[in-house]
């Protein structure tokens, strides 16, 4: 069987265990190396690497069976009315909901109980929780998930997982009984009577919302419990009939899961299938309407770079790779001109020349000296010209060129960021045109230093950056244009740290001297950077970026604007739009500047 056939077996396969535990047959299961996520009708799950152990793999397909059982067994919807706003309860609250879908894998199917177990061995290994030696380390919600798992599924835990829990065991007992625990158990197939009982768990430990009350209503009320269980037991039944019963659900996952496949061959499995992007997320409450803080550091900023283009690629490279990016410009030629047409004639219909007549003083109207010529006692007519609403303006685009944006998504920014470069300087509006990622994976030569000078705690940042300059605000268009081919280099793209991208950004143009500033950033993602979230808190890149947003749009005159891939940016910044699809990225870019530029708009959202 050669290496192409097994590939296509194994995502089959795996598509086909999915789509049988979710019971959706039209679940869309990709593969990528982006961010793992399920949300919809749309699932994208990691890629197998080389070499990869029976351990692995089964870790792997745990992960997929997460996925499917979220699909099945949780209602998103249900679960962000009831979420509670203070951090720290949101995080507990997602985790118990993480261990009761666990819990309802492992009870109905043991191959997928035995996936599940697997997977979290590496969660743990992967968090460096075996390494923690104070309760300061351990997150408090990965050890309420882990309690509930220990309860219900009662496995073992994995190493790391044990010492989380142990270090906060004795608190978890103290604050949730057994009777909590009991109900647990008996509610795991009905997300309502799991919620409520985990908002007891929240209030219970203290960290309750000043100004709501979780405290279940009339627990002891006899009937509420009897439909709980009737609620249960039938959820149980509906399963059966869905799925033909456990048994024969269990059969078409063996059956479809392991198929005969080497590791070495499910290295060749690329994310070079139709790029999803980054997980939508989901409409949490509008962090900008939050106030924001940051205790954001850098453990070194001595290996970091802000490099032009052209010097990260030999000029014969870059040429090619500016033929690859003009190829895709070739095949989109007539969507390219529509998008740069509309937002040209916007632009030129302010800036078009407006006169008044008929004065009494100005400049000769010379259209009218044939009246004065035929008639020498027609008195003079002088025009002059109005002035323009029309600001000096600068726009800067700012590009994640992470990982995640690899294929469709990087190839339509680049598209669009030509588009936009040659029709705003045709406008005679100012443009650069920024990227940013990091030097390395998993931390480069920062976390080098970091290890040598002893692995200090929460060192802050720890990667080395890379901002790059496609194009500067002064340079012609003609010098740069080469410049945005780099875009089309894959191995530039790794991990991205928005924070300090953003306020680098601000700082290049902040103080220009033209009247109006635009920032216009294109991600499709949160801020992520392995080596410096393994160290620091799980929330740490985000609260900097909303700290970094605050700063622009509260604290300067910069006109900020966003535009999310696949990821809801809109609970972030407060000018933004969220497209489902890279192919939407040049409408959605022209749409927002074709916005900006409009006075009667700009007037209503400064109001």
């Amino acid at each position: 069987m050669s290496s192409n056939e097994s590939t296509e077996i194994f995502k089959q396969a795996v598509t086909s265990t999915m789509r049988a535990i979710s019971g959706n047959n039209e679940l869309q299961v990709s593969f990528g190396k982006g961010k793992p996520y399920i949300q919809g009708q749309r699932a994208r799950v990691p890629v197998p690497e080389q070499g990869l152990s029976r351990h692995k793999l089964a870790a792997f397909r745990g992960k997929a069976d997460q996925f499917a059982l979220r699909a099945r067994f949780h209602d998103e919807t249900k679960h962000l009315d009831n979420r509670p706003s203070l951090s720290i309860a949101q995080e507990i609250f997602d985790c118990a909901e993480e261990a009761r879908l666990s819990s309802i894998g492992a009870y109905l199917m043991e191959g997928v109980g035995d996936n599940l177990q697997a997977e979290l061995i590496d969660h743990c290994l992967d968090k460096g929780y075996d390494k923690i030696e104070n309760q300061s380390q351990a997150p408090l919600g990965e050890a309420l998930g882990l309690f509930i798992r220990e309860k219900i599924v009662g496995r073992k835990l994995p190493r790391g997982g044990d010492v989380v829990l142990d270090l906060w065991r004795d608190h978890l007992k103290a604050c949730i009984s057994d009777n909590d625990m009991e109900e647990i158990q008996r509610s795991i197939f009905d997300q309502d009577s799991f919620i409520r009982i985990a908002r007891k768990m929240i209030s219970d430990l203290g960290l309750a919302d000043d100004n709501s009350d979780y405290e279940s209503e009339d627990q002891s009320d006899d009937a509420q419990q009897s439909e709980d269980e009737v609620s249960s037991d039938s959820s149980e039944q509906d399963l059966e009939q869905e799925g033909g019963g456990d048994s024969d659900l269990s059969d078409a996952i063996e059956g479809e899961v392991h198929a005969d496949m080497d590791s070495a061959e499910m290295a060749d499995i690329e994310s070079d299938e139709d790029d999803l992007g980054s997980p939508p997320d989901v409409p949490y409450e509008r962090n900008w309407l939050r106030p924001k803080e940051s205790n954001y550091k850098v453990f070194t900023s001595q290996f970091d770079e802000t490099v032009v283009a052209n010097e990260l690629c030999d000029p014969i490279e870059l040429e090619r790779l500016r033929g690859v990016l003009d190829n895709h410009l070739q095949n989109s030629q007539i969507i390219i001109s529509r998008l740069a047409n509309r937002l040209q004639r916007k632009l030129l219909a302010q800036q078009s020349r407006t006169w008044e007549f008929d004065l009494e003083e100005g400049m000769l109207d010379t259209a009218r000296l044939t009246n004065v010529i035929t008639d020498p006692l027609h008195p003079l007519a002088f025009k002059e010209e109005k002035d323009m609403d029309f600001r000096d303006t600068v726009v800067s685009l700012l590009i994640d060129s992470s990982g995640s944006m690899r294929g469709r998504s990087i190839t339509i920014a680049a598209m669009c960021a030509d588009i936009l470069g040659r029709t705003l300087e045709r406008c005679s509006v100012k443009v650069e045109i920024l990227g940013f990622t990091t030097r390395a994976w998993r931390g480069g030569q920062s976390r080098e230093s970091w290890l040598l000078a002893g692995k200090s705690a929460q060192p802050g940042r720890l990667n080395d950056l890379r901002h790059i300059i496609y194009k500067s605000a002064d340079m012609p268009w003609r010098r740069s244009r080469t410049n945005l081919g780099l875009m089309m280099r894959e191995e530039l793209l790794k991990e991205n740290i928005d924070g300090e991208a953003l306020l680098w950004a601000f700082n290049r143009i902040v103080g220009r001297p033209e009247d109006r500033k635009i920032l216009m950033v294109i991600s499709d993602g949160l801020p992520v950077d392995n080596s410096t979230l393994l160290v620091n808190p799980s929330s740490y890149l985000e609260q900097h970026l909303k700290y970094a947003i605050d700063r622009i749009e509260n604290h300067s005159d910069i006109e900020l604007v966003a535009v999310g891939i696949g990821h809801d940016v809109t609970h972030h910044y407060r000018r933004a739009v969220t497209i489902t699809d890279a192919e939407q990225l040049g409408d959605a870019m022209t749409d927002q500047l074709v916005d900006l530029f409009d006075e009667e708009s700009n007037k209503k959202n400064r109001r």
